[in-house]
């Protein structure tokens, strides 16, 4: 039987990583808010992250000049409101390229043009024009010499599909079928463009916690779902609804045309009935997917498609309409301060495999077995038991349970909750389990970490990794 020390297995799995089928990680940056800083400092910031692909919902000037010289690929918008003029006339999509890809290009790496977004379910029944606009605008490109660097598309919602599980069973609507998803996909298979697709296992999530676990939607390790008519085992939601699309596609031979992910997310906030929107499961979410996308191949049914998916977003924006949830996308605050602490890039996953010896992340993603196992031989080196643990609110736990945990731990349980007092350094993000668990935390550390300090009537656990949320840090001990 051949062992490894610690260092040798970490240098092996940091060679899995390197060799891996991988795809590619990029970030939307949208603008609806009235608090981001300028596009410079924001340029400045992808490239601190390591993060070398963003997308855009229009083609702002301030913006792509700040792109400029960047090494950063682009992909920009033509808005919905254009739709009908790009689909009737050739001169509007010439002049649209003119005026807004010719000036930036190629300083400014464009490589999608992004028609349209989410057409289909556009209230304002824009449907008929997304094909003749994708027309318009690649002829456009052709007539000016650029069509064979930049590329055509248009972001569908996953609500185009009418089957989507399982997922050898995915179909689109019938009545999208024939009037734009057949021109689309064969306009995509000719121009050898992607289609793109925004998915968000949140929304099936929040409508199916009786039947849709929260590891099975955030990667977590799970059972799994099998697919009862191919047979192929499904780890994450994610992948099972990327699956239903190409389902979908091979349903109408289309099953040659790539697939980019434009969108998918998880909130780290929401209003009382988005039950999972949190800090510490958006970290779970974006974390865990950016580790499977970036040291993992493809699916189960295309294992050999490296997924290209673009987080979903980069700031919160204060301005969007809609639920809570929705001006709680960004894995920043406008301060630029991180909501939470995941890696991006596969040099930090890296890092994060130094740093915890191996570990799967250093966001809290699952609970800890207490109490903590002990020194464990392996090869020539002990790996002892941790010395240093936190206690964090359990994700799992109703938020009435929350409440009374977080009252006892700032009223006679003696926490320090001071830090998160409005305006005070751990105020934000603004959550009962953030809150929570920065109070359950203090309570547990004053009380010299010890055995059923951590519990709170099921409200809380111990973790072996130092959880942060957004520029919070957690004492170790007082």
């Amino acid at each position: 039987m051949v062992t490894f020390t610690l260092p040798s297995l970490v240098i092996l799995l940091l060679s899995l990583l390197s060799v891996a089928n991988s795809g590619s990680i990029g970030i939307n940056y949208g603008r609806i808010a009235n608090d981001l800083p300028s596009p410079a400092k924001v340029v400045q910031l992808l490239k601190t992250q390591g993060i070398n692909r963003v997308k855009l919902y229009d083609t702002d000037s301030n913006v792509l000049t700040s792109l400029s010289g960047s090494n950063i690929s682009v992909t920009v918008a033509l808005p919905n409101e254009q739709l009908s003029e790009a689909a009737s006339k050739q001169s509007f999509t010439d002049s649209w390229v003119q005026s807004n890809i010719l000036p930036y290009y190629p300083n400014t790496l464009i490589e999608f043009i992004a028609v349209g977004n989410e057409v289909f379910v556009d209230p304002k029944n824009t449907t008929p024009f997304l094909v003749p606009a994708m027309k318009n605008v690649y002829s456009s490109l052709i007539k000016y010499g650029v069509a064979s660097s930049i590329k055509v598309s248009s972001p569908v919602a996953l609500s185009a599909l009418e089957n989507s599980y399982p997922s050898s069973t995915g179909s689109f609507k019938p009545d999208l079928i024939e009037p734009v998803i057949k021109p689309m996909l064969s306009f995509l298979k000719q121009t050898g463009s992607p289609l793109m697709v925004n998915i968000y296992p949140f929304f099936a999530y929040i409508g199916n916690t009786d039947t849709i676990s929260l590891d099975y939607a955030l990667f977590r390790d799970n059972k799994g779902q099998t697919d009862p008519n191919n047979g192929l085992v499904y780890k994450s939601l994610f992948e099972a609804q990327i699956d239903a699309v190409y389902a979908a596609m091979k349903a109408l031979n289309f099953d040659d045309v790539a697939m980019a992910i434009s969108e998918t997310g998880w909130p780290s906030k929401g209003d009382e009935n988005e039950v999972g929107a949190s800090a510490a499961n958006a970290a779970a979410y974006n974390g865990n997917l950016v580790r499977r996308v970036l040291t993992g191949s493809g699916t189960p049914l295309k294992p050999n498609e490296p997924l290209n998916v673009y987080l979903f977003a980069l700031f919160n924006e204060n301005q969007k309409p809609g639920p809570t949830s929705e001006r709680n996308y960004g894995l920043f605050y406008p301060n630029e301060n991180k909501v939470y602490d995941i890696s991006l890039t596969i040099k930090g996953l890296e890092s994060d495999l130094i740093v915890n010896n191996g570990s799967k992340s250093k966001v809290v993603t699952t609970p800890t077995a207490s109490p903590l196992p002990a020194p464990v031989n392996g090869g020539d080196v002990e790996v002892s038991k941790v010395v240093n643990t936190w206690c964090v609110a359990n994700e799992k736990a109703t938020r009435e349970k929350l409440q009374a945990a977080l009252d006892y731990a700032c009223g006679e349980g003696g926490a320090d909750c001071r830090p998160i007092q409005s305006g005070a350094t751990c105020y934000d993000p603004d959550t009962l389990e953030a809150h929570s668990s920065y109070a359950f935390n203090s309570y547990y550390q004053k009380k010299a970490r010890g055995t059923g300090t951590c519990d709170f009537n099921g409200a809380a656990y111990v973790v072996t990794q130092h959880p942060k949320y957004g520029s919070c840090k957690f004492p170790t001990g007082y």
